[in-house]
């Protein structure tokens, strides 16, 4: 993360009246455990080199390969021998490192969404500059930090089922979950920079106060009315997140 990132963060949810727990780790310095979970499942033999590049992840995986949802790594590496191990080596290529998923198949009950149930493909737990993937990172952390629920965008979906089955293999707890919606600019595309006016700065710029855009994020889920100003104990009242809508929002920039 860029220097000063987290802390422009920080004095965003201020400005909004909300807080958060404690101070905010930083992976960089979560290294060490990140390596200690790489090293139990590597003691389980549930882990395997794998020297694909991305292009040919994307091939591969375009191609039909049973139960697995698209996109999905199909195994290309899994079962190379050892001289096609060091045909590999011998390119120079790094591996990144992959999980023996064999085939996982994962149910979680989602608190907006309902029931799932996902196939684990073989995902990576170390990248090929040995920098730890997300999927692992973020179940080490939130054991750590004893999340007892993750609410994340809806396009994470897909990576559920990934991180339930690792923190399974882990021992670690398992969070229950709540995808919310994304929401979209104008043009119905994901919300991005390109779209302008989307960050706290942006809008005080334009003239609204962090009062304003907190009651138009309460009013795009359906816990103000348009124009009202409620107070953070007023949105908490009304808050249930079983009433939270389930379509996405669109920003007016």
């Amino acid at each position: 993360m860029r220097p000063g990132v987290a802390e422009s963060q920080l004095r965003d949810l201020a400005a909004l009246g909300l807080d958060w727990d404690g101070p905010v780790p930083a992976q960089s310095d979560r290294l060490e455990h990140y390596d200690a979970a790489i090293a139990a499942l590597d003691a389980q033999d549930l882990l395997y080199p794998c020297y694909c590049t991305r292009a040919e992840i994307r091939e591969a995986s375009s191609a039909p390969h049973g139960p697995l949802p698209e996109g999905s790594y199909p195994g290309t590496c899994r079962d190379l021998s050892a001289s096609q191990r060091a045909e590999c080596e011998r390119t120079g290529r790094p591996p990144a490192l992959r999980l023996r998923a064999a085939g996982a198949v994962v149910a979680f009950e989602d608190r907006l969404l309902g029931r799932r149930t996902d196939t684990v493909d073989d995902l990576v737990v170390r990248r090929n500059d040995h920098a730890p993937a997300y999927n692992l990172a973020v179940v080490v952390d939130d054991a750590a930090q004893q999340v007892g629920e993750v609410v994340r965008g809806a396009d994470l979906l897909d990576t559920t089922a990934r991180q339930l089955h690792l923190a399974r293999l882990l021992g670690l707890p398992a969070p229950t979950h709540a995808h919310v919606p994304l929401v979209l600019g104008p043009d119905g595309a994901r919300l991005a920079k390109r779209h302008g006016a989307v960050s706290l700065a942006d809008r005080t710029a334009m003239g609204e106060s962090p009062l304003d855009v907190r009651s138009s994020l309460a009013a795009s889920v359906g816990l103000a009315e348009p124009a009202e100003l409620p107070d953070l104990r007023t949105l908490l009242d009304r808050f249930d997140p079983a009433a939270l809508p389930n379509g996405v929002s669109v920003l007016s920039t």
